[in-house]
């Protein structure tokens, strides 16, 4: 299984089956991006955790040229579906089967435009994969590392408007998952220009992995 991160908080998996999955590709105006929309027409599913532009990015459009389904809330897949968007909506708690993954919406503290922010747990060939989107610490990730045996977890360290180091290294904690890669940083001034602080508080806590944008991690 390859984690292919894109920059911000954009990734692409490709599964051993050779599936490939697009997660929040906000590409077109990323200054990080490694990657354009061109780069993921191979994708047969996009996973969108909110409606933030710097989530929601290149969805609609890359679903459109590459025939993929949406993946996201409710509110917002209804509007890709009148795009003519194939779209599979959910709701926070509620989980899907998709021809062997499965796709579990979990809770994100964050605000959202249509709908509301949220993260997904992935069930896929044997390993958990947690994508936390946007989100301050909340004490359901402990419940999450309960339900799961997560081996891996993204999350966002860039502080202001989600978790900073600190919090983020005590999501960590609560996860217990094997792997961890830090996003949602160095991407605008607003935010952090780099995960160094989280690297150094999290590192005896699970491995972590700062992926540059382009880079991959074979899970």
């Amino acid at each position: 299984m390859e984690i292919l991160y894109l920059g911000h908080s954009a990734f692409a998996v490709r599964l051993d089956s050779g599936r490939r999955l697009a997660i929040d590709p906000f590409l077109t105006g990323n200054p990080r991006a490694a990657a354009g929309p061109a780069d993921l027409l191979d994708c047969d599913l996009v996973l969108v955790t909110h409606d933030h532009d710097d989530h929601l990015g290149d969805a609609f459009d890359l679903c459109k040229r590459s025939g993929a389904t949406l993946v996201a809330i409710f509110e917002l897949a209804m509007a890709a579906q009148e795009e003519g968007i194939p779209v599979e909506p959910m709701s926070i708690g509620g989980s899907i089967g998709l021809d062997g993954l499965v796709v579990n919406m979990v809770h994100a503290q964050h605000g959202a435009g249509r709908g509301h922010a949220a993260g997904f747990v992935l069930e896929a060939e044997g390993r958990n994969l947690y994508f936390a989107g946007d989100t301050a610490l909340f004490g359901d990730m402990k419940l999450f590392g309960d339900l799961w045996n997560l081996d891996l977890a993204v999350l966002p360290v860039g502080d202001r408007f989600t978790m900073g180091p600190r919090h983020a290294a005590r999501a960590v904690d609560m996860l217990r998952a094997e792997h961890v890669i830090p996003c949602h940083y160095a991407t605008f001034p607003l935010i952090r220009p780099d995960a160094a602080e989280f690297e150094s508080l999290a590192r005896d806590r699970a491995t972590i992995h700062v992926l540059s944008p382009g880079e991959m991690l074979d899970l």
